[in-house]
């Protein structure tokens, strides 16, 4: 009798800038964070900027440099130059082609990104499939914004299911309607960022609105999945941690969504050197973490309307 052929496309290709291991903070158990490369959003907080564009880019650790001029030899480009002050690169020549990173001695060039299939993301989670099954873990696909590669991310979470793999998903929430139904029910775990109550302060600080977030939010909550949600704000100076802005989430999560009752509150980090290494300007007006007696005061504010709040993800 033939067998049955596998729904999974195992050779469907998406684009990753990082597989990290033994993660006790995205879901439960220890899990295995799949970057995926690619997000609509462009927060102005970012703490993976090297996952907003959807292709692989070119990352300089100046601190590893040892300005031997290789990288200026091989630039097929000749986009690099060596200079007393370190090596220079001009980006609008740079065709992001990897020959530096290729030859840097010292790794002080890195590429961002690679391709990986399914089938070979599958061989890696299987290492860890031990510690998946001993502490009730598993895999958190998140970005950038795993949505945004939807035919990948669909067969490697199809996959996961054939495997028996514990499934969560990091999503912005901004993802067209029929792509998150679709996909939805193939996800254990929801991580759901809500940033800004207001869509105009939601737009200057994100790119983008925020009814569409709302919207999914709802359809998910309303389908009876709201056990398997939980939020994620991060606290950010003078932007998503103020009293106006706080007030607004707890309203919203709290009359229009009514039965998610728990959040993660993750205090802002500053990853300003990131953005150096890539070459992309950094518009936060603050580099200081919220004082931890303000981040307790919103704990409270969330606990005494009902939430189960933890603070960091």
């Amino acid at each position: 009798m033939p067998q049955k052929e596998s729904v999974v496309d195992w050779n469907a290709q998406g684009t990753v800038f990082d597989v990290q291991r033994f993660a006790v903070h995205d879901g439960p158990g220890i899990r295995t964070l799949v970057f995926l490369k690619g997000c609509p959003l462009s927060c102005w907080w970012c703490q993976n900027p090297e996952g907003i564009s959807p292709i692989p880019e070119l990352m300089h650790f100046e601190f590893r440099c040892m300005r031997c001029g290789t990288c200026q030899e091989v630039c097929p480009q000749h986009a690099l130059e060596l200079t007393q002050g370190g090596v220079v690169i001009d980006r609008t020549q740079c065709t992001r082609c990897g020959v530096c990173a290729h030859y840097c001695p010292t790794t002080a060039w890195q590429m961002v990104g690679f391709t990986l299939s399914v089938k070979g993301l599958m061989q890696e989670l299987e290492k860890d499939r031990l510690y998946y099954d001993q502490s009730g873990g598993g895999v958190t696909f998140t970005g950038g914004e795993p949505f945004m590669q939807a035919h990948f991310l669909q067969h490697a979470l199809k996959a996961c299911k054939e495997l028996g793999i514990h499934i969560a998903v990091e999503t912005s929430g901004f993802v067209p309607k029929d792509i998150f139904s679709q996909l939805a029910p193939l996800i254990d775990v929801f991580l759901y960022d809500q940033k800004l109550a207001d869509s105009q302060q939601h737009a200057y600080f994100t790119g983008v609105p925020n009814e569409l977030i709302k919207e999914n939010l709802k359809a998910l909550a309303g389908s009876g999945r709201a056990s398997d949600v939980i939020i994620r704000i991060p606290l950010i100076p003078g932007i998503t941690d103020t009293h106006e802005n706080i007030e607004g989430l707890i309203s919203f999560l709290k009359n229009d969504i009514g039965s998610v009752r728990r959040v993660d509150l993750l205090p802002f980090h500053d990853v300003g050197e990131k953005y150096v290494r890539l070459g992309k300007p950094y518009r936060m007006p603050t580099h200081e973490s919220p004082d931890a007696d303000h981040v307790e005061h919103i704990k409270a504010l969330f606990e005494n309307s009902g939430f189960t709040v933890k603070v960091g993800g």
